[in-house]
């Protein structure tokens, strides 16, 4: 599976994260966002309104992520989460870290305004 990108601003993408995020798929995503930290950009918006699963896997590379480009004030928000996923935030506590948007709009204003 692939992850959709979409650039919003030079620094700034957002990445549809399609049906799953987990296991099976997470070294995909690493690669996905690698490739964009490489390209400079350093604020991440994720796209979860397709996506039903979301396991330790997924949500360590999603820290992975978080660790790579916080130093540099980069930002990773979640947008459109699907109930799955945010069954998955709450019992995590993962909105703590990474703010939610009701859409990729609304969080593409906060971002590139901010």
């Amino acid at each position: 599976m692939s992850f959709t990108v979409e650039p919003l601003a030079p620094d700034t993408v957002v990445i549809r994260m399609g049906e799953a995020l987990d296991f099976r798929n997470a070294d995909d995503f690493k690669s996905t966002f690698q490739d964009q930290i490489d390209a400079d950009v350093r604020n991440f918006v994720l796209d979860f309104s397709k996506t039903a699963v979301l396991d330790s896997t997924g949500l360590g590379s999603i820290f992975s992520l978080y660790r790579q480009i916080s130093p540099d004030d980069g930002q990773v928000a979640f947008a459109d989460v699907s109930r799955p996923v945010q069954v998955v935030v709450q019992l995590t506590r993962t909105y703590k870290v990474f703010r939610q948007f009701p859409t990729v709009d609304a969080a593409e204003d906060a971002l590139i305004s901010a």
